[in-house]
């Protein structure tokens, strides 16, 4: 027999920056239609996913539809915390409405903590307008010790506004040396503990000679990965909001503004990234839809 008090949101996961199931970065999508969830159960739901994150679209007006409409709430949970900025929950958010709710606008908008973001179809790709976060120069810290061993650095930069720390290994370092990377994240949480820096970008400058290529022999711009167990994800496969920093500091660092990258995590992802003048960031990814359901609250 149904139970009439049990509740259920439709849930979908979605591998961003892939084009492939079972690569890229995974997210799950929660549709909330008419019902007010509160804070308390959207981070249990989070917490259950138990994915780098969960992302909530809400209807703005009575009227909206996800089928139709091109305007939503957008608000992303951890398996711990909420947080400000996600690209590849935005992404994965974007083809669920484009894809599985067949919602055929051009350009969707989405209001969230850090403002209004963007997302549009670009071909097969789906193009994410987000905010640029500008880093600044860093002193060595212990945490870049944790994560980095005895490996030369060339450069430590952090963006305040993101509480990122940017880490560019020596030119020349291999995609092999990144890949190999197994930073102790209990250390890194007991090393930093005053909520300046919630993640860690570890980046090398693409070159043929250093195997920064993807999976079709393509030279990417530069590489990276990136660790956030602050945010209870030890290492994120493929980071959107990452790149809206990595931009701005391969442009000065390159003298360009459009760059294809790879982020090298196990599952792995390619991005296409724009700086533009306006203070805004261009990441373009593909997304994949592999599992689709109810969840029952």
């Amino acid at each position: 027999m149904a139970d009439p008090d049990v509740k259920k949101l439709p849930i979908f996961q979605v591998d961003a920056f892939t084009d492939k199931p079972f690569a890229g970065n995974p997210a799950a999508v929660c549709l909330l239609e008419d019902m007010d969830l509160t804070e308390e159960h959207q981070q249990k739901i989070a917490a259950e996913m138990n994915l780098s994150e969960t992302a909530y679209l809400r209807k703005l007006n009575p009227g909206d539809d996800f089928s139709s409409s091109s305007k939503f709430g957008l608000r992303w949970f951890t398996p711990t915390n909420e947080v400000a900025l996600c690209g590849h929950a935005t992404l994965a958010s974007a083809a669920t409405l484009f894809y599985m709710m067949k919602n055929p606008s051009s350009q969707l908008t989405f209001q969230t903590l850090s403002g209004d973001l963007f997302a549009r179809r670009e071909g097969d790709f789906i193009s994410l307008d987000l905010p640029e976060n500008k880093s600044q120069p860093q002193v060595q810290t212990y945490t870049l010790i944790i994560v980095v061993g005895d490996l030369p650095v060339q450069d430590l930069f952090v963006s305040h506004t993101a509480k990122k720390l940017v880490v560019r290994l020596q030119d020349g370092t291999t995609r092999s040396t990144l890949e190999s990377l197994r930073p102790d994240t209990a250390s890194m949480l007991a090393a930093h503990t005053q909520d300046i820096i919630r993640g860690v970008i570890v980046t090398v400058k693409g070159s043929l000679e250093n195997g920064c290529v993807d999976n079709h022999g393509e030279m990417c711009d530069f590489i990276s990965r990136y660790f956030a167990p602050w945010n209870g994800i030890p290492e994120d496969p493929v980071t959107g909001s990452a790149h809206t920093v990595l931009a701005s500091y391969w442009a000065k660092e390159l003298g360009k503004t459009e760059f294809y990258a790879r982020q090298c995590s196990a599952r792995g992802g390619d991005l296409k990234v724009r700086l533009r003048e306006d203070g805004r960031v261009d990441v373009a990814g593909k997304a994949t839809v592999v599992l689709q359901g109810m969840i029952r609250i």
